[in-house]
Order: structure tokens, then C-alpha cells, then sequence
């Protein structure tokens, strides 16, 4: 009797554990759904809060609109502020262009004190990154005409923007954990609010601030542009890396609201999600990255000047990557005369960075409105 009794004990309480054990079970997941829920309704919600589009249905240099799967021009622009009643003028101009079919991005940084004629402003010259406030002076959007001075210069579409605003990048780098680095040189770089970081040759683990000084700092690269790239690059991928096996449910919050108050895009969330199946799939071995070449030369202002022939030379690249036919820069080179002209002072280089040192950018942006 003893031992039938234990029996029987025995299975009431497997059959209390299994109950136990189904009711935990069901609880975690009912608990799994709502958190996935609740953190899909911030991200979706955060997410297309940054939706702003253009003012137009699709490039003028299109003859209609693409979609994000097939050959498109994503243009990114970095900035201290997000919204588009705010002054504001890009330090960073990338573009990107994205081509699914080929599993490939062609990617080119216009230095921000390149000379250009400015969109809707009937032939005024100025720094690249003066359209939006030109922009504001003629009752267009900044980052619209922005985009349209991009496309004249290049003559190429652009069919989607991104605005980032830098303390994004820096919450998220931080929200992260930071990031690991291997200086090269000795170099220093001014923060936003006026602080000099300094780096040293070697290994540095950064915070949010001083990575963006290090991907910032261009004058004092010996490779100019092109080490600007690099470094940026060695962020990037390192900041990638942290998101895909990123763990701290904590931080998840931190991060949404980072990219809800810091960035805008005329991509919608679906768009996002259908990039972001496009980029994973896209090795890195074939994103490439490509310098503009030009010479740096002051007038009133320090200027970056490109030739039309090496601008013809970027859209023939830009237009095969995108799958659109040969064509040649329309209009006069804004140029003409200035490449020639020996009289101007300061050392040129051929990469976007003066030889001097100094910092071509005015804070009266070369503009005398």
C-alpha cells in the first residue's frame, strides 16, 4: 500500500508539474507577445513619425516614380537639426545609389563647399550645402531644393532622403555602448559645442560625441575624403554589427526615441522594411565607394571646385549603377574660368581637403543674401 501510494502521489504531482510547467509556458508567451507587440507598435509608430515627404511625385530627371526594388538614389544628409522650419545646412551630402538586381551600392560623398548653381535661383552660384537656405528665401523646401541641386549637379535622379540630425547618431552610439576604434594619426576636432577632442595614435574605445568628431574630421586626413570614408565606414559597420546582436531590451526604448527626434525620410515604413531585406542580402565587398575629384580654391569664400568633366564622369557611373542611359551634363560648367585662373590663393588639393588645414566651411556659408 505504501508504495502504491507513493505511486499515485508520484503522478499527481507530474501532473501538477506538467500544468505548472504548460501555465508557465503559456504565460512567457503570451508575455513574449505582448512585449514583441508593444515594442513593434513603438517601432512602427516611431518609424513613421519620421515620414516627411517631398513636395512632388518623383524626380524630374525620372519619367515617373521607381519603387524601393528596383534601381533607386538615396540621398543622406547630416545636420545639427531635424525639422525643416529650422536653419539648417548639411555637413554630410552622401549619395547612394542602391541597384537590388546587381546586389550592389555605388556611394559618393559631395564635399559641402563644393561650388554649384544652386536650384530655383536662376543661375545663383554657391556652396552645395547653401540650397536649403536659399531655399528658404524662395519659398521652397529646404531639403527639396536641396535634393534638386544635387540632381543638377550630378544629373541624376534622386528619388528618396534621408535627414539625419547628429545627436541622433550620437544617442544611438552611446544607447550602444559606444564603440572601439584604431587611430591612426594625431588629429583633433572640434565638438558641437566647441569642446577639442584630441586623438591619439591607437586603439580608443569612444562615447557618441567623440565618434562623430572622429568621423567628422576630414581637413586633417592625409587622404582627405577618402579617410573620412574609411573611418566612417569602420564606425558604421561596428555600429551594425552591435544592432544585429543587440540584447539590452532597456536601451530599445532610448534608441526608438532617439530616431523618432532625429531623423525624417521620405521613405515610408514599408519602403524601410523592403531596404532593409535589399541591404542584408548586399555583400559588403560590393558597396564602393567613389571620390570626387576637384581643387580647392578661395574667392570671397573657401570653395571645392569640380570640373564638368569629372562631374560627367560621376553620372556615368551614378546612371549605370541606377540603369539609366548615358547622358551629358546640360548646361554651362560653373567652373569655366575658375579652374584655369592661378590668381586665387591657398594650397589645392584634389580630394575636398584644403592644405592648409583650416576649415573651408564660412559661417556666413559663402552666401551674401
Amino acid at each position: 500500500m505504501e508504495r502504491i501510494g507513493k505511486s499515485r502521489v508520484a503522478r499527481v504531482n507530474k501532473k501538477r508539474r506538467r500544468k505548472w510547467i504548460w501555465r508557465s509556458v503559456a504565460s512567457l508567451f503570451v508575455l513574449i507577445l505582448v512585449i514583441g507587440a508593444y515594442f513593434f507598435y513603438q517601432t512602427w509608430g516611431v518609424l513613421a513619425g519620421t515620414y516627411e515627404p517631398l513636395a512632388r511625385d518623383h524626380s524630374k530627371k525620372r519619367d515617373k516614380a521607381v519603387s524601393v526594388d528596383s534601381p533607386v538614389n538615396i540621398l543622406l544628409l547630416g545636420t545639427d537639426v531635424r525639422r525643416e522650419s529650422e536653419n539648417w545646412r548639411p555637413d554630410v551630402i552622401i549619395l547612394a545609389a542602391v541597384n537590388p538586381k546587381t546586389h550592389s551600392i555605388k556611394v559618393v560623398s559631395i564635399p559641402r563647399d563644393t561650388y554649384v548653381e544652386i536650384a530655383n535661383t536662376n543661375g545663383h552660384k554657391d556652396k552645395i550645402n547653401s540650397a536649403a537656405a536659399w531655399a528658404r528665401a524662395r519659398n521652397v523646401g529646404p531639403v527639396l531644393n536641396t535634393v534638386e541641386t544635387v540632381e543638377n549637379f550630378l544629373n541624376v535622379p534622386v528619388d528618396y532622403y534621408a535627414k539625419v540630425n547628429f545627436k541622433g547618431f550620437m544617442d544611438v552610439v552611446d544607447a550602444l555602448g559606444g564603440v572601439d576604434v584604431n587611430v591612426k594619426f594625431p588629429f583633433h576636432q572640434e565638438t558641437f559645442g566647441g569642446e577639442v577632442i584630441r586623438f591619439n595614435p591607437g586603439p580608443h574605445h569612444l562615447d557618441g560625441e567623440e565618434a562623430l568628431a572622429y568621423v567628422r574630421m576630414r581637413k586633417q586626413d592625409p587622404l582627405g575624403d577618402q579617410g573620412r570614408n574609411q573611418r566612417q565606414r569602420e564606425v558604421v559597420t561596428q555600429l551594425i554589427d552591435k544592432i544585429v546582436s543587440f540584447d539590452n531590451i532597456t536601451k530599445v526604448n532610448t534608441i526608438l526615441k532617439s530616431l523618432g527626434e532625429n531623423v525624417s525620410t521620405s521613405i515610408t515604413v514599408d519602403e524601410m522594411i523592403t531596404l532593409q531585406k535589399i541591404y542584408r542580402d548586399i555583400p559588403k565587398k560590393n558597396i564602393q565607394t567613389i571620390t570626387i575629384k576637384g581643387e580647392n580654391k578661395r574667392l570671397k569664400y573657401w570653395y571645392f571646385f569640380v570640373s564638368k568633366e569629372e562631374r560627367q564622369r560621376i553620372s556615368d557611373i551614378l546612371r549605370k549603377q541606377l540603369e539609366l542611359k548615358p547622358e551629358k551634363i546640360p548646361g554651362p560648367d560653373p567652373t569655366e574660368g575658375i579652374l584655369d585662373d592661378s590668381s586665387s590663393d591657398g594650397d589645392e588639393q584634389q580630394d575636398g581637403s584644403l592644405g592648409d588645414g583650416s576649415d573651408s566651411y564660412d559661417q556666413n556659408g559663402g552666401s551674401d543674401y
